[in-house]
């Protein structure tokens, strides 16, 4: 298993600053996050590349819906030249508060979930290096364009994970489409979830059953492991048991903010 931390709400040196501490405390990826406005990502991507040597980067996560396919393209393959081969996607609908509707943004969860397809394809397509054609619902490429010969370092492509609704079918197999699947659960009580480590192997067996190459295929799961908390490292123990591939440690609440953050990184991944 291998284990990613997300940098939450951290202005633009912070995030700097935290990626380098991540890759000092033995993580193995540092991921920013992406909302409609706000610090930009992949420009601090670009400057956390710069100052590190060996972790993924990557945001947690991109809607590829409300995103220039080729625009996306260009960030993803340059991030992915800077880092020598450390750039990755988690794409997914993202969360509609962020801004979708206040500015025009498509708010549809099957039209958004349609654009994510195209621009999915469209990136790998743009990656080739090479003219192509794209005749699909929402957008329609011919690119023959003579200063478009970029590829990434990672081949055949960049990874890819895909957010992925246990349950839905159409979901997962967009997931086992491509590299990996950070998945989630419909909670009665809660209205979401991340999966435990008893829900695992069904989602294994699905994800084989349309399609995913388990043996190069990345289960990612979100949570908290708070120092000193034994349950939490028993539930990362038991996923990693039951076929997850990363742990993501995500302090999306953090009431003691960047000071308790830099303590989390400190501590280093989960110890199994």
């Amino acid at each position: 298993m291998k284990f990613g931390f997300v940098i939450p709400y951290a202005s633009a040196s912070e995030f700097l600053e935290l990626a380098v501490e991540i890759e000092q405390a033995g993580w193995d990826a540092a991921f920013g996050w992406e909302t409609v406005y706000g610090i930009d990502p992949w420009v601090v991507l670009g400057g956390m590349a710069a100052l590190t040597e060996r972790v993924t980067l990557g945001t947690l996560l991109t809607p590829p819906s409300r995103r220039r396919p080729w625009k996306l393209a260009s960030e993803l393959v340059t991030l992915d030249l800077v880092s020598n081969g450390r750039a990755l996607l988690c794409a997914g609908l993202g969360a509609l508060e962020t801004g979708f509707a206040q500015v025009g943004e498509e708010t549809d969860r099957k039209k958004r979930a349609e654009l994510m397809d195209e621009c999915l394809e469209l990136l790998t397509q743009f990656w080739t290096g090479k003219p192509f054609e794209f005749h699909g619902r929402h957008y329609d490429v011919d690119w023959t364009a003579s200063m478009g010969e970029v590829g990434p370092v990672q081949q055949p492509r960049i990874p890819i994970w895909n957010v992925g609704l246990m349950g839905s079918t159409a979901s997962l197999r967009r997931a086992a489409r491509w590299d990996g699947v950070l998945p989630n659960m419909r909670d009665p009580e809660t209205g979401w979830r991340v999966p435990g480590p008893a829900d695992l192997p069904g989602l294994l067996a699905e994800l084989e059953a349309l399609g995913a190459n388990l043996d190069t295929f990345d289960i990612a799961v979100e949570g908290v492991t708070p120092i000193g908390n034994t349950a939490a490292l028993d539930n990362v123990r038991g996923l990693a048991e039951n076929g997850a591939t990363w742990w993501i440690e995500s302090m999306w609440e953090t009431p003691g903010g960047i000071p308790a953050v830099r303590e989390r990184i400190a501590a280093g991944p989960p110890q199994l």
